[in-house]
C-alpha cells in the first residue's frame, strides 16, 4: 500500500496560489488586486509569524522588527492558520509578477558526492579538443589568465568560463572528470585539494571580455567562434539540473549572436556586451541572473536555498546560522540581510564568539587541542549543533548551497573564500570522503 503523505497547510497554500498565478486572469490583474487577493492567504503559526507564498514561487516571512517581508521557507508541517490581512501590508516586490511562477528548477548540489554524468563529460571532453587546437594568436587570452597558461587559446577558456559560471556551486571532487580533462592547459595547481576543488564562479564581464575583445580587434568571426563556444558549451550542461538554470540563461543571451550575426559588433567594451546580454535574458529566467545584476536578491535567495537544504535537521535556522558564522563579517552587515528567526540564531552565536570563524570547530588550526585555562575550563566553544545529512544527496546539497552562499556573500561584499573552503563545508566534506565512488586518476 502506497503511503499517503501528511496533509500540510504550507503545501496545500502554497499549491493554491499557484494555481491562481497559472491562471490566464492572474495577468489581467491591476496590482492591488493581487495584492487584495494575496493577502487573504497569508498563513499566521502559533509563535505569530506570519508567512506568504509570492514572488519567485518562494515563501516571504514578515519581520516584526522592521515591517519588511523577507525570503524564507516555512516549517512545514508545522501548525498554521490562514489570516486575513489588508492589502497595504504587501509591498509590490512580495507579489508575484507571473513570468517568475516559472522560473527553470535547478539543484543546489555541488560536485561532490554525485559525479557529473559520464555522457556529458564525453562531451565537452570532444569540444575541449577541437578548442585546444585553436591558435592563441587568433584567439589571446584575454580573461581567466589566472586558470590557464599564456599559450592557451581563449576558446579553452570559453568552455571552462561557461561551466562554471553555469554551476550553482562549482566546488567539485578533487578527480571530476569534468575538471581534470583541463589539466593540461592549467597554469598552476587549481585551489583546494585532491578531495575537493573550491573553484571560483566567475563574473559574465570574463565571458564577455573574451568576445568584446575580438570584436575590438576587428575579428567579428573569432567573436562568432567564440560565442558559439559558450552556446556548445551551455547545451551540453543543460542535462545536469546543477547547471540548467544559468545554461538556459546564458543561452538566451549569446545565441542571438549566432542567428544575427553583427548584431553585436558595436558592442567592443565588455560591460557594454555584458549588459546587452542581460537585457535578453526573458524574466523567467531572472532568478538565474540576480548573480550579475541584483548581489543583494542573489544573495538572500541562495540563504533561502541553504535553510531549506537544512530541513532535515530539527531547527534548520540554527544549522544554517552555524553555517553562516564562518562568513567574513568585519563590519556587522550580514544580521540584518537576515530573517528575524534567522538573525536571533547567529547573534546567538555572535555572542558567544562563534561567528568569523566557526562555529563547528572546538579545535585550533592544524587539529592540535586548544589549551585549557587555569582551572581547567578549556577556551574552546563546544560545537553548537552538528550537522548530519542523512544521505550523499542531501551532504551534496547542503554543500551546493553553503557553498553558493558564501560566494554571493562575496560577490555582495568583496569577501574572499578561502582557497581549502570554509570551515563548516571542510567537516562535511570529511563525513562523505569514504562514499566518493569515482576511482578517476590524474588529479588537476
Amino acid at each position: 500500500m502506497t503511503a499517503v503523505r501528511p496533509w500540510d497547510v504550507f503545501t496545500s497554500a502554497e499549491a493554491e496560489i499557484r494555481a491562481m498565478v497559472a491562471d490566464p486572469r492572474w495577468q489581467a490583474l491591476p496590482p492591488p488586486d493581487r495584492a487584495h487577493v494575496l493577502a487573504a492567504r497569508i498563513l499566521v503559526t502559533p509563535d505569530g509569524d506570519r508567512w506568504l507564498f509570492g514572488a519567485h514561487a518562494r515563501w516571504h516571512l514578515h519581520d516584526p522588527a522592521d515591517g519588511r517581508w523577507r525570503l524564507a521557507p516555512p516549517p512545514r508541517g508545522a501548525r498554521a492558520r490562514q489570516v486575513h490581512h489588508t492589502a497595504a501590508v504587501l509591498p509590490d516586490e512580495v507579489i508575484p509578477r507571473g513570468s517568475d511562477f516559472h522560473a527553470e528548477p535547478g539543484s543546489t548540489q555541488a560536485f561532490i558526492g554525485p559525479d557529473v554524468a559520464e555522457s556529458l563529460t564525453e562531451r565537452v571532453r570532444v569540444l575541449l579538443r577541437a578548442c585546444g587546437r585553436k591558435s592563441e594568436l587568433d584567439y589571446p587570452l584575454t580573461a581567466f589568465g589566472e586558470i590557464f597558461a599564456s599559450d592557451v587559446p581563449s576558446t579553452v577558456a570559453a568552455v571552462w568560463g561557461t561551466i562554471m559560471w553555469c554551476a550553482y556551486a562549482p566546488a567539485f571532487d578533487g578527480n571530476e572528470r569534468l575538471i581534470t580533462v583541463f589539466g593540461e592547459y592549467l597554469c598552476r595547481p587549481l585551489p583546494g585539494d585532491e578531495w575537493v576543488r573550491w573553484l571560483p564562479a566567475p563574473p559574465l564581464l570574463d565571458l564577455a571580455a573574451l568576445v568584446a575583445e575580438r570584436l575590438r580587434a576587428g575579428k567579428p568571426r573569432a567573436a562568432l567562434r567564440l560565442a558559439a563556444v559558450m552556446a556548445d558549451t551551455a547545451q551540453i550542461l543543460l542535462s545536469d539540473t546543477r547547471f540548467r538554470p544559468r545554461a538556459l540563461a546564458l543561452l538566451t543571451m549569446v545565441e542571438p549572436m549566432l542567428r544575427h550575426p553583427g548584431i553585436d559588433d558595436a558592442h567592443v567594451d565588455e560591460e557594454t556586451l555584458r549588459l546587452a546580454w542581460l537585457r535578453r535574458c526573458p524574466a523567467r529566467l531572472c532568478r538565474a541572473t540576480f548573480v550579475e545584476n541584483d548581489p543583494a536578491a542573489h544573495f538572500s535567495h541562495s540563504v533561502y536555498d541553504l535553510v531549506d537544504a537544512l530541513r532535515f535537521t530539527p531547527e534548520p535556522p540554527m544549522a544554517a546560522a552555524v553555517l553562516l558564522a564562518d562568513l567574513s563579517d568585519s563590519k556587522g552587515v550580514l544580521p540584518a540581510l537576515l530573517d528575524h528567526r534567522l538573525r536571533r540564531a547567529y547573534e546567538a552565536l555572535e555572542q558567544a564568539g562563534l561567528t568569523g570563524t566557526s562555529a563547528m570547530e572546538s579545535t585550533e588550526p592544524d587539529g592540535f587541542p586548544v589549551q585549557e585555562r587555569p582551572g581547567g575550563v578549556s577556551t574552546a566553544p563546544a560545537p553548537v549543533l552538528e550537522i548530519a545529512p542523512p544521505d550523499r544527496g542531501s551532504t551534496a546539497a547542503v554543500l551546493g548551497a553553503a557553498y553558493a552562499t558564501g560566494l554571493a556573500w562575496g560577490r555582495l561584499t568583496g569577501a574572499k573564500m578561502p582557497e581549502r573552503g570554509l570551515a563548516g563545508q571542510a567537516a562535511l566534506v570529511r563525513k562523505i570522503i569514504h562514499e566518493r565512488d569515482d576511482r578517476h586518476t590524474g588529479h588537476t
